[in-house]
């Protein structure tokens, strides 16, 4: 699975205002009910319940926020590069900019856990993010984690 089979260009956005996790969680919401059909309110909850469980931060400002979804098809994301980093309860106490949100259906099992471990090894290279915070625009930066993942070896 690659990061292209989740993350469709439309669904990252360069420059997204949030002064909150709150806030962040209700504009992936709004941004994942559009994109993925779903209702705003349900993505929402289910992000919130599974933020409660722990921090979704993976560390050095990036974050993955990840829910099972009742009426999903596939999984699916969204890539969301914040104008200002805000508080995650991030493991190494740095704020997050960098969010790659991911949807499973309830029943994707291992899929949803490959898709995340993608996701996670994509972030975690020093050197894709920090070309991901020197993107212009959101089609630059769907190239960056679409060329980085598929460039590399599973």
């Amino acid at each position: 699975m690659e990061i292209r089979d989740i993350l469709a260009p439309e669904g990252v956005a360069a420059h997204q205002r949030a002064t909150s996790k709150k806030q962040l969680f209700q504009e992936i919401a709004n941004r994942a009910a559009e994109c993925c059909g779903t209702k705003a309110r349900d993505v929402f909850d289910a992000l919130n319940e599974r933020e409660r469980l722990g921090s979704t931060a993976l560390g050095r400002g990036v974050a993955a926020p990840h829910a099972r979804l009742a009426g999903l098809d596939r999984i699916s994301g969204l890539f969301l590069r914040l104008e200002k980093p805000i508080e995650f309860d991030a493991l190494d106490d740095e704020p997050v900019d960098l969010v790659f949100a991911l949807f499973a259906p309830e029943d994707a099992g291992a899929d949803h856990l490959r898709a995340l471990a993608r996701v996670s090894r994509a972030l975690r290279d020093p050197t894709t993010c920090a070309k991901l915070r020197s993107c212009g625009d959101a089609s630059a930066i769907y190239a960056v984690l679409t060329e980085s993942v598929s460039s590399r070896a599973a």
